[in-house]
């Protein structure tokens, strides 16, 4: 595999690990993949949860637990370390900010377009800014809104096509639907991002993400144009994923069946592992209507059945009776939990093999 070039940022192994919210992707799964020669990366999402200990207050604990887990994470790699942080969310502003001042080396931002990304830099950061789109439109938008308001244009950009995992970006009828396929996304955008690298003379490598499962995933997509990878759900079947051995067991227990699109209350749909928890939703049962945390800006709790950031801590610790887990398409495929190490070793050779294929 060519190493990944993001600015002046070398990535051996061009393979981004998702951010995984909430709780699943912290520093013990960023730095694990940092030192095999990837892009390690936090979920920032509900840290103020995870954090409660330091204050009740899910403002103040959300920014105590994201500096704890990048420096967490820069005493066991010396590694690529990445923040996602999600332009849906109330504390958008404040993880961004604090993600900047910790020097993390990238910020991968998606669930809305960032398009005030750059006004956080100042003149001595060193931090490289990726968003995250679904099409080619949402990519020109980004860089002539960056280029034009701050004179800066993305270091990199990863498009998600409708297989990932979480929160997708897409209308449930384009999930299936054979023109918005990560295939297509990755030519269309590819050459959008080309017209931006030529008149600026600055190279916007294209990310791909959403269904890359195998090596042979990655050197098709790669084929297409895409510099890179982004893998999420591989990585969850790992011994150094931060999530409940629960939590992995309900990818490696799970059939192809399982894996389906929901509604979110968010107003999003997304793509998770059937639960009994996802089985009372549909049969119209509502949890208690409150908002403990007003985390995510486009939730209604009047109209919400659930609170979303409960659902998924409840999943994190394997409480699959209030809660369920967010998957990509190929989870079900999981049949083990292996090292980061082995994931990294497999891949290789399945990119390999692939080759001579």
């Amino acid at each position: 595999m060519k190493q990944l070039k993001i600015g002046n940022l070398a990535v051996a192994v061009p393979v981004i690990q998702g951010g995984m919210g909430v709780g699943i992707s912290l520093s013990g799964l960023a730095a694990a993949v940092a030192n095999e020669g990837g892009v390690g990366v936090i979920s920032s999402a509900g840290l103020g949860l995870l954090y409660r200990s330091f204050s009740e207050n899910f403002l103040e604990a959300s920014i105590h637990g994201l500096r704890e887990e990048i420096r967490k994470a820069r005493e066991n790699t010396l590694g690529v370390i990445g923040v996602n942080v999600m332009v849906a969310m109330t504390n958008f502003a404040d993880m961004i900010k604090t993600s900047i001042a910790e020097k993390v080396d990238i910020i991968i931002a998606g669930a809305g377009l960032p398009l005030d990304l750059p006004s956080f830099l100042k003149k001595e950061s060193v931090t490289k800014l990726v968003p995250i789109v679904s099409s080619a439109r949402a990519a020109r938008i980004i860089c002539e809104k960056w280029k034009s308001a701050y004179n800066y244009l993305p270091d990199a950009v990863i498009v998600e096509g409708p297989e990932a995992g979480g929160h997708l970006g897409f209308k449930e009828d384009q999930i299936s639907d054979q023109n918005y396929t990560l295939q297509k996304l990755v030519p269309e955008i590819v050459s959008e991002l080309k017209t931006f690298e030529e008149k600026y003379n600055q190279p916007i490598p294209l990310i791909a993400a959403g269904g890359i499962y195998t090596g042979a995933d990655i050197n098709n997509i790669m084929k297409l144009g895409a510099s890179g990878v982004q893998m999420g759900t591989r990585f969850v079947t790992t011994e150094e994923c931060d999530a409940s051995a629960a939590f992995k067991l309900a990818y490696i227990n799970s059939s192809e069946k399982d894996i389906e699109i929901i509604k979110s209350p968010v107003g999003m749909p997304g793509r998770a592992i059937l639960s009994n928890f996802i089985t009372k939703m549909k049969a119209g049962y509502k949890q208690p209507k409150k908002c403990p945390f007003k985390c995510i800006k486009t939730c209604d709790i009047t109209k919400s059945p659930y609170c979303i950031i409960i659902a998924l801590i409840n999943a994190l610790k394997g409480n699959f009776e209030n809660g369920y887990a967010f998957a990509g398409s190929n989870a079900f495929r999981a049949t083990g939990i292996i090292s980061v190490r082995e994931t990294f070793q497999t891949l290789l050779n399945e990119f390999r093999e692939s080759l001579k294929g």
